[in-house]
């Protein structure tokens, strides 16, 4: 970081950097370029509430990932990823906000209309701007971004990919749903089906949708195949209930084995369910697949009009 320039620090956990959180993004690399100053990102390494609750929050995007998340969607210069730990959570909000200014030269913050930090989350947005304000620091609190009437929000995105509804949740997110991982040998029943697999298990933390059938793009160094995806535990055929992100990659030869890839979701099919046997399975994955097609030509027919 810049020793010499103050940094315009956007404060938040940032789960999925939903269309609320990229409004917020927005102001802060705008503000950057206003004040010549290094547009700059303060999240944790882990959610706030599971810490304090010991209760699991599934998230939308790996904690390993959500740097590279942001930074690709906006110019952010810095993303700092603090612990989150008994002394952040018991840290006055007002020595909060002054960290903030002393190690991290905050010249400016930008959050949200319910960020809420410090000890006992004593700290609030009017708050924060209250303390910016006799520090010296200016603030800027994004107020509630809305779709069809619905704040924007991880707790409500979570809730519509627990039931499968990947499009909707696309919408609020301003981008497919994605899974990233490396892909691993399975045990070549696809290839046996005449239907190969790419197989990834998702990170550790990371929410997976409701399990059944997409229809989703996978993405892999820079090339987009249309693909469909079975979520799931498979239970025509392993009885480990280790869930799986299977992706069937629709007139794609290539062998992706050890390569990272990153699965969007883009519509729910069908539930997982178990088949009698291998050739009923066959059948109905050769289904899917043609269903599949079927939007991806759809949609190339939307975008030609």
């Amino acid at each position: 970081m810049d020793q010499q320039r103050k940094t315009v620090v956007a404060l938040g956990f940032f789960d999925g950097i939903h269309l609320g959180h990229q409004a917020l993004l927005r102001r802060t690399v705008e503000r950057a370029a206003e004040l010549d100053m290094i547009p700059a990102v303060y999240t944790f390494d882990r959610s706030p509430r599971e810490f304090v609750t010991g209760v699991p929050v599934p998230l939308l995007v790996a904690p390993e990932h959500r740097r590279e998340a942001i930074t690709a969607l906006f110019p952010i210069r810095e993303v700092i990823v603090a612990p989150f730990d008994h002394d952040l959570m018991t840290m006055p909000w007002e020595r909060f906000v002054e960290m903030l200014a002393e190690r991290y030269r905050a010249g400016f913050l930008v959050a949200g209309h319910d960020f809420r930090f410090g000890h006992r989350n004593e700290g609030t947005a009017a708050l924060l701007q209250e303390k910016a304000a006799a520090l010296g620091i200016g603030c800027d609190i994004i107020p509630a971004v809305t779709l069809d009437g619905v704040t924007v929000s991880s707790t409500h995105i979570r809730a519509l990919l627990e039931r499968g509804e990947a499009a909707e949740a696309a919408r609020f997110l301003g981008r497919p749903f994605s899974i990233t991982g490396r892909v691993r040998h399975g045990k070549g029943l696809g290839s046996r089906l005449g239907m190969p697999t790419a197989n990834l298990v998702p990170p550790a933390g990371q929410l997976v949708p409701t399990h059944g059938v997409y229809v989703t793009e996978v993405a892999v160094e820079g090339q987009r195949f249309p693909a469909v995806t079975n979520v799931g535990v498979r239970p025509t055929v392993d009885a480990n209930g280790e869930v799986n992100v299977e992706s069937h990659l629709l007139d794609c030869g290539e062998r992706l084995y050890g390569r990272q890839c990153r699965v969007e979701f883009l519509a729910y099919l069908r539930p997982e369910q178990k088949f009698p046997d291998l050739d009923t399975l066959r059948a109905q994955a050769a289904r899917d697949a043609g269903t599949a097609r079927a939007y991806f030509t759809g949609e190339k027919e939307r975008e030609a009009r």
